[in-house]
């Protein structure tokens, strides 16, 4: 078991950051040792050779100048004892002590005042753990083990050019503030790749960055091996998915799989491919991918609703996406409840949706197939102004972490009018990091609300009337089967709003907003 000396020195009597820090540590299995408040720097000196502690962690709040010179002193009697190689020094105070203690180059980590109680858990974890953070898990699963109880945070990132997006993902690691970058190709990548005769220059760089060659891949990944070293992974191409996948794995060792069922095909026009032949594709891509053990999430509901689907269907292809990854195969299954989508919907119904949904995916679970939680904001509900966009983002990750979940994928504030670069995007997720630990410390029951509950449950009927609709008594397992998923669409069993005009899709169907829920009237 390591041990942990903790103390407040020269004649500060603040203890309860120490105090705070010591009991976090017995938690995570430390043993601790408390000399207390204004500890002279002879007394910790005798109980370093004493008690031969793995940490000594010091606390200072009181100022610049007094610390400084009560550090000279430490620094100079532990050279004297000749164990400052065997012991991992770490300091806690306020922003301006932590500057004078960041200068004096004792101390392996200092904690200013800014974290949140995660990060010093992970810090602990990680002594405990792994000596190097190079050694931190390099696998979804592992990741998230590791850190829970505390939801792992994810943001994308692509901008204008390689070299920019190199930059950026290098100030992101860095930061220690991020788990996962997700990588975003801009569309010509994602549609050509492999076809890059067919790329139109004039869209270089549009939606994402001009990724052209494995040692593009190969060089974004290896701007991410610093910091926290996150995991990376990739937006999923849209066309010759299989190809993509083993691609991926291959350069970015992709933390998971984004691969949706219906889309990517005449029915959004981000691929050429029909759309009979992009489900039975999309298919193979989650196949390959669950047989070579990446996680998988198939973002179908999404791609619905931002074409304003009613909330039935959402929760229907919810369930349908679940059941198709279960069945092809994938163990580790990643589903996303995108907040507030489409905008219009209020908390009560937003969270009902949610529920619903997470109810009918949790009724899938076993040994074989385990699924995780991931939540973020919905683009669409963003206002182009950045105060506005930071209310937005803050309010709908504070009740979507109800749902306890294991990534939480955050949207920069700025994305309604601009791509986020690392600044947007670490003050989001210091924005989100906040209201998540205010959560965690406690919400209110949403189910045991009549309204939140009932509604819940008339979505879930209506999925199942859509399921059973969809399914084909000609075959064995109808929901698996590209043709009978492929005439869901064509007959309009699967609509939305706006699929209106599209050539595949009926484009037919009604939708209102009733009582802060979409409804198929």
């Amino acid at each position: 078991m390591k041990k942990i000396l903790g103390a407040s020195i020269g004649s500060d009597v603040h203890v309860a950051g120490l105090l705070n820090f010591l009991e976090l540590a017995k938690k995570e299995g430390y043993e601790t040792v408390n000399l207390g408040a204004a500890v002279p720097i002879s007394r910790v000196i005798e109980n370093i050779k004493k008690e031969k502690p793995s940490i000594v962690a010091l606390s200072y709040r009181l100022g610049a100048v007094a610390l400084s010179n009560l550090l000279d002193e430490f620094s100079k009697e532990i050279a004297k004892t000749g164990i400052d190689d065997k012991i991992d020094f770490i300091f806690g105070g306020t922003t301006e002590t932590s500057e004078i203690a960041a200068r004096s180059g004792i101390f392996k980590k200092i904690f200013d005042g800014s974290e949140e109680e995660e990060d010093v858990v992970l810090f602990l974890r990680g002594q405990l753990k792994y000596q190097e953070k190079k050694d931190y898990p390099d696998s979804l699963p592992e990741r998230i083990a590791f850190k829970h109880p505390y939801p792992l945070i994810r943001h994308h990132i692509g901008l204008q050019t390689i070299e920019e997006t190199v930059e950026e993902i290098k100030k992101l690691a860095e930061s220690e503030l991020l788990d996962i970058i997700s990588l975003a190709p801009d569309q010509n990548c994602q549609q050509y790749f492999f076809e890059p005769d067919k790329m139109h220059p004039a869209q270089d760089g549009a939606g994402g960055a001009p990724i052209r060659s494995k040692a593009d891949f190969i060089k974004l990944y290896q701007a991410s091996r610093t910091g926290n070293y996150p995991l990376i992974r990739c937006y999923s191409g849209t066309n010759r998915i299989v190809d993509f996948s083993k691609l991926l794995k291959e350069t970015v060792n992709n933390a998971w799989a984004a691969i949706p069922l219906f889309w990517y095909s005449e029915l959004d026009r981000r691929s050429e491919r029909n759309l009979l032949g992009a489900i039975t594709e999309n298919m193979e891509g989650i196949k390959w991918n669950a047989a070579h053990g990446v996680p998988v999430e198939i973002n179908d509901a999404h791609q619905w609703e931002l074409r304003y689907a009613h909330d039935g269907l959402a929760v229907a292809v919810t369930y349908l996406a679940a059941y198709v990854a279960k069945k092809l195969g994938v163990k580790w299954y990643i589903q996303q409840y995108m907040m507030n989508t489409p905008p219009g919907l209020s908390p009560k119904m937003d969270v009902a949706k949610a529920i619903a949904k997470q109810e009918l995916v949790d009724s899938l679970t076993d040994e074989g197939f385990i699924p995780y939680r991931m939540i973020r904001t919905g683009l669409l509900s963003f206002p182009a102004d950045p105060d506005s966009a930071k209310g937005q983002l803050t309010a709908s990750m504070f009740y979507a972490s109800y749902l306890k979940p294991h990534i939480i994928h955050i949207v920069s504030y700025c994305e309604a009018m601009r791509r986020a670069t690392s600044k947007e995007i670490l003050e989001s997720v210091k924005m989100v990091r906040r209201v998540y630990s205010l959560a965690a410390k406690g919400l209110p029951d949403f189910k045991c609300d009549s309204e939140i509950r009932n509604r819940a449950d008339f979505l879930k009927n209506e999925a199942w009337t859509i399921i059973e609709k969809i399914k084909n008594p000609h075959t064995d397992d109808p929901l698996t089967d590209p043709q009978t998923l492929y005439m869901a669409v064509k007959t309009g069993i699967l609509d939305a709003v706006g699929l209106q005009g599209n050539s595949v899709a009926k484009g037919e169907v009604k939708v209102k907003l009733v009582n802060g829920g979409y409804d198929i009237v």
